[in-house]
């Protein structure tokens, strides 16, 4: 029977030689994660469970980065619990601030996610790691419990639904123009609990950081994972980071799938997603005149060292519009230092915007650029309900960061070649 590659790294991690759609399965679990929000309750059911060490030390990882550094006594209670479980538990992978980074772009950089892994995270953008040829998925709190108690958890086997890309990129296009492209072309359910496969031609030429940013964003379409085949150039980013061996696993050519849809990448222009969902997408071309009070730069979406530089690109030699409040966020501290060392940071400070250590804040509504009532914001991150960024008659567009950077300079959403 020919499988596609998420039904491979399924089979294989629960001892089986195939599996089918809508199976449950379980399966040994390669890597479990948590962080300041969710980790607490996961690490409470654990406890209540009668648990009383992790399943193995080395694989569940923590990671403090929604309300750190704490933005008040309740954040740093949550993260203390983390804490406190870290050194209980002798984790290996325990980040602290200063260390701690937005954990979907922390956990590639630090090689902790590898191809052919089963992953889960209490985080629904865990689907990330999907660009590394991995199958990852969010689950809830009390998931995570099990798992760290276990190192195992069910799942029903999802239907695969085929992306193929093809053809070239247009000017300040990005990964995270095709995913929101795909996403409104098939809606915020579009994949409910079905794999996204991404391939073509035009994939192939993307780096790994429009890769991770496009599985990133395969929970905005339903997705139960996204996950792009490794190549070289994921195994160019991954060789140098991994501490354990691996395993890459590729879609038979005749493997099933649910559906395939066939894109022409070189006809999407940069987008920009319109309140209050992702898939409420337009081309920047038909924008119109949307004046903005904020724009954010960051998140694990978009916070990774090309987007810095995509967006230094735009903004040098230029200040933010005196309307408009400019965040950027690097996402990891390795980045935020390359980005220093690359005279990055100079120019989002020239340019007269507030560059922070890394958090998720914003992007959920946390802290560090929440909106009031009315206001509006262009931001990189991958979410855009009803009050996601703050006051519930607040308003936030998604897009890329050329696009961001754009915009905060003209004070309005706007292309890159507006500026």
């Amino acid at each position: 029977m020919s499988l596609t590659i998420t039904e491979k790294i399924l089979a294989a991690h629960c001892g089986k030689g195939k599996v089918t759609p809508g199976e449950f399965i379980q399966a040994k679990v390669d890597i479990a994660l948590g962080n300041d929000v969710t980790a607490p309750i996961a690490i409470r059911e654990f406890k209540s469970l009668g648990a009383k060490s992790v399943y193995d030390r080395n694989k569940v990882v923590l990671v403090p980065d929604h309300y750190s550094p704490n933005k008040d006594i309740q954040s740093a209670e949550q993260c203390k619990i983390l804490r406190e479980f870290a050194r209980e538990q002798n984790l290996t992978h325990y980040f602290e601030v200063g260390r701690m980074g937005v954990e979907h772009a922390l956990l590639p950089e630090q090689g902790i996610v590898l191809p052919g892994d089963l992953v889960i995270g209490a985080d629904s953008h865990t689907c990330t790691y999907g660009a590394l040829g991995a199958f990852s998925t969010g689950v809830g709190s009390t998931d995570l419990a099990a798992v760290m108690a276990t190192g195992q958890l069910w799942f029903k086997v999802p239907e695969s639904i085929k992306f193929n890309f093809y053809g070239q990129l247009q000017p300040w296009v990005s990964g995270k123009d095709l995913i929101l492209y795909t996403i409104g072309q098939i809606g915020v359910d579009g994949a409910l609990y079905q794999s996204m496969e991404i391939t073509g031609e035009t994939i192939s030429k993307l780096g790994i950081d429009d890769r991770l940013s496009m599985c990133n964003m395969a929970i905005e379409a339903g997705g139960k994972n996204g996950i792009i085949a490794v190549d070289e150039i994921t195994l160019d980013y991954v060789k140098s980071r991994a501490k354990r061996d691996y395993k890459i696993f590729t879609s038979d050519k005749d493997a099933k799938y649910a559906k395939t849809y066939e894109f022409d990448a070189g006809k999407i222009k940069p987008q920009v997603a319109f309140p209050h969902l992702p898939e409420n997408t337009k081309s920047i071309d038909e924008v119109g005149n949307v004046t903005i009070d904020q724009v954010v730069i960051g998140s694990c979406t978009n916070g990774r060292i090309s987007d810095l530089r995509i967006a230094a690109q735009i903004l040098k030699g230029h200040k933010t519009n005196p309307n408009v409040r400019l965040i950027v966020i690097p996402a990891t501290p390795a980045i935020y230092q390359q980005a220093m060392e690359e005279g990055l940071i100079k120019i989002f400070m020239d340019a007269e915007a507030a560059v922070s250590t890394p958090t998720c804040g914003p992007c959920l509504g946390g802290y560090m650029g929440i909106l009031a009532e009315g206001e509006r914001a262009l931001a990189t991150t991958n979410r855009n309900f009803v009050g996601r960024m703050g006051h519930p008659k607040s308003e936030v567009y998604l897009s890329n960061p050329a696009v961001a950077a754009a915009s905060a300079i003209m004070g309005r959403i706007a292309g890159p070649d507006e500026v």
